[in-house]
Parts: C-alpha cells; structure tokens; sequence
C-alpha cells in the first residue's frame, strides 16, 4: 500500500486451512499493543466540547458569523445534530473494488466463511478499498483509517490514512483509497491476520475489527 506507511514483506507459508472466526480477538502476541509503531503518545489538551446544536445557534444574529458557519459545515439536517457532545460515526461497509471482476461488498462486521476468511484475493492483483460510513450528533475531527497486517505472527503492513474531518448528515460519506497490488508468489500466498481501526483525534474509536483473510493463486469460484 503505497503511502506513508512502511511495508514489509516476510518469506513464510501462512496456514490457509485454520478456522478462525472473523470477530475473534486479537493475540497481543500476534498483534502486538495498541501503539503499533512503539510511538509516544502525547495527550493534546483542547478547550471545552459544545454541542454541535449550541455552536449553531450561538451568534445567530450575526449575519458574517451565520455565512460563515454554514460555509464550514455545508447544508446541514438539524434532525441530524444533537444535544450531545460526542459524535456519532458508524462504519457501514468495505467495498473491494477490482478491475474486470463485480464490486465486493462486505457489510461490518464481516461474516467468515468456512475457512474462517471474510475474503480473499487474488496474488498480484491490483485492487481499491472503499468504505461508507455516517457522521451524526456533532463534527468527528481528524477521522483516521489503520489497518494493520500480520502473516505468521510476523507484521507485514501499517497502514494509516487520515480521513478528514466530517460534519452530520443523513447521506453516508464514502472514502477510496488509492489502488494497492497484493504480493505475488507462491510465499506470499496464505492466510493472514488484520486489525481495523477508525479513530478520531480525540482518542475516540469507533471502529476495532479483526479477521482473516486469503491471498490465492486464483480468484474464488463466484458462489
């Protein structure tokens, strides 16, 4: 995955025949901490929340202040904004978008088959993630996509991708990342380990998936 991220590709045969559930926990000696790049984390302390609903209101006579808020936070539903302080952001779906085959659509959380596998893919074939979520009661700051993989307990990708900073409404936003190559070979098929994760600035995470995957020689049979 080309970014800023670091790859590293490691040289063993994955078990592709072990049934391991898509929900399951991960190993943290598999998987590791949470801090996934041995990074010190450093607590950025902010001025008091207010309500999305309270910031909207506040200054409403100013006419500059009301173009300007309606310019920063676009055409928004009110029945979407709350009196809450924390907003509210549900991952609906990853889509695998790859050229000449249909769309796959995987609704979260994912559902394995009987390997154990919420999907595979071809080896040396180019593929784009997309995925659909909704923002409502209040602005998610600085949303970030992680996504980190593991091939026989060895970690082989980091990926982190910062999203953006999104305001409620009723449509779902959706986010494509650029197009990635999965590895090619007979070593770099098998089955791996991954852990998905949406987090704001704040801390806050809204999304914590684990699950399995299969790389493959060849494209599965459609069902």
């Amino acid at each position: 995955m080309d970014r800023d991220e670091k790859k590293e590709n490691e040289g063993a045969m994955g078990d592709a025949d072990r049934k391991l559930s898509c929900t399951s926990d991960v190993n943290e000696e598999e998987h590791g901490s949470d801090n996934e790049d041995g990074e010190e984390k450093t607590a950025v302390v902010l001025g008091p929340q207010i309500a999305l609903k309270e910031q909207l209101e506040m200054d409403k006579d100013d006419e500059s202040l009301r173009k300007w808020k309606e310019q920063l936070l676009g055409n928004i539903d009110l029945t979407d904004v709350g009196e809450v302080l924390e907003p509210d952001v549900k991952i609906q779906d990853l889509t695998i978008l790859t050229p000449d085959r249909p769309d796959l659509v995987l609704p979260i959380p994912f559902v394995p088959d009987a390997k154990g596998f919420a999907f595979a893919l071809k080896d040396g074939s180019h593929y784009r993630l997309r995925f659909s979520f909704t923002v409502s009661d209040n602005i998610v700051s600085g949303l970030m996509y992680t996504n980190t993989v593991w091939k026989s307990g060895m970690r082989v990708e980091n990926t982190k991708v910062m999203l953006g900073t999104f305001s409620p409404q009723k449509d779902p936003y959706t986010y494509e990342l650029e197009e990635e190559t999965t590895p090619a070979g007979y070593f770099a098929r098998g089955s791996y380990s991954a852990r998905t994760k949406f987090v704001d600035d704040d801390g806050k995470c809204y999304l914590d998936l684990s699950y399995y995957f299969e790389i493959r020689k060849e494209w599965p049979t459609p069902a």
